[in-house]
């Protein structure tokens, strides 16, 4: 495999500190070297995750990387998003690991859990000695995440839970999942281990995208837990939404991997591809193609930066996000079939990466907030209007 040559046309290093150029180089290097050789192995299985890698991934601080203490990286949000950004650059299933063990686990349990629940779980996920997933989406209700069924009731000093949850990245393999349910007080996040008596997983099998992924349904029949097992401080929907908000700002910064992926294989196929006399590289429809591709990547990293920026000064609003990862994914995800276009014939077969990075996009559009619920939350913003 050709050595990675990555996309920085307006020369954007130059902004970057040390310490976030090698947080990102240390990470491009371990999914050059680690996770790119196995990761079609992976894929052919259908489901699975190299777990093997999860012990690198937590020396490597890629685990609640923006978190400051319990063993967390305390990098700041520049560096957190490149770092995301290199991990999809290997695979979206790679990101979405530490995506959601970061920023919808370990997240919730620092802003909202208890003293206790930070000292039990941080420094376990942080070091990869546990695992977590998030259950908030339901069969009947993603987008529409008020709408859910999930319900928590009080017995005794404790709460009995009964509901499911789909498409719950981690799920079979988590320790602890974050379940949020609704209460006669609203709704609430709660803790719940893998060993409580009522609470089971199932895996979704037969998926196009996202076969690097583990995908779970988690379903929870009168499992009872204690009152410490509720995060405290999470009252209302706009906890849940307040974590979705970190996943989708990662999320911004990796897609823009995945496109930079599918633009260094296509600039080097092209080049040594010969088509009618000479190489693909030199027709005109290649060139625009190309052409657009750099452009867009190069807008989707300044928008990224200038988030990243406002996330660090505390001046970030969730729209601002919702732009970020509206955009970025769609670019990623039109670079990634232009990509796949130019390949011809050999963009359906394995030898080659951007139509495994093309159909993970394809989740990427969907989950965190389809592409058109971030239209939606644009729109409201800029109108004031909730559409109907």
């Amino acid at each position: 495999m050709a050595e990675y040559d990555s996309v920085d046309f307006l020369q954007l290093d130059e902004l970057l500190s040390d310490e976030e150029k090698l947080a990102r180089n240390t990470v491009r290097e371990f999914v050059s070297r680690e996770f790119l050789p196995v990761v079609q192995e992976h894929i052919r299985r259908d489901g699975s995750f190299p777990m093997e890698l999860v012990p690198t991934m937590a020396e490597l601080g890629l685990f609640g990387a923006n978190l400051h203490g319990y063993g967390c990286a305390g990098m700041n949000n520049i560096a957190y998003g490149l770092v995301m950004q290199e991990l999809e650059r290997g695979d979206s299933g790679l990101r979405s690991f530490a995506s959601v063990q970061g920023g919808l686990v370990m997240y919730p349990i620092h802003a909202y859990g208890s003293d206790t629940q930070k000292e039990r779980w941080l420094p376990e996920l942080a070091a990869g000695r546990a695992i977590g997933c998030f259950g908030l989406t339901e069969p009947d209700f993603g987008s529409h995440a008020g709408g859910m069924l999930t319900k928590a009731e009080r017995k005794g000093d404790g709460w009995v839970l009964n509901g499911t949850k789909r498409w719950i990245t981690n799920g079979s393999l988590a320790d602890v999942a974050v379940v949020w349910a609704r209460s006669r007080d609203g709704i609430g996040g709660f803790l719940v281990e893998r060993d409580r008596p009522g609470f089971e997983t199932g895996d979704m099998k037969g998926k196009f995208s996202l076969r690097g992924s583990v995908t779970s349904e988690l379903f929870l029949r009168d499992v009872e837990l204690p009152e410490e097992n509720r995060l405290p401080s999470a009252a209302g929907l706009k906890a849940p939404l307040s974590c979705l908000t970190q996943a989708r700002y990662g999320i911004a910064w990796g897609a823009l991997g995945a496109a930079m992926a599918c633009y260094d294989e296509v600039v080097r196929y092209t080049r040594d591809r010969i088509v009618q006399g000479g190489p693909l590289a030199g027709k005109q429809l290649t060139q625009e193609k190309l052409a657009d591709m750099l452009t867009e990547i190069t807008k989707g990293q300044l928008l990224a930066l200038r988030v990243a920026q406002l996330k660090d000064a505390g001046k970030l609003h969730h729209t601002m996000v919702s732009m970020a990862k509206r955009n970025n994914v769609d670019i990623a995800l039109q670079i990634a079939r232009q990509a796949r276009d130019l390949l011809g014939a050999n963009g359906i077969v394995d030898d080659y990466q951007s139509m495994r990075h093309m159909v993970n996009l394809e989740t990427v559009r969907t989950y965190e907030g389809t592409h058109d619920i971030h239209t939606l939350i644009l729109g409201e913003h800029i109108t004031g209007m909730r559409a109907l």
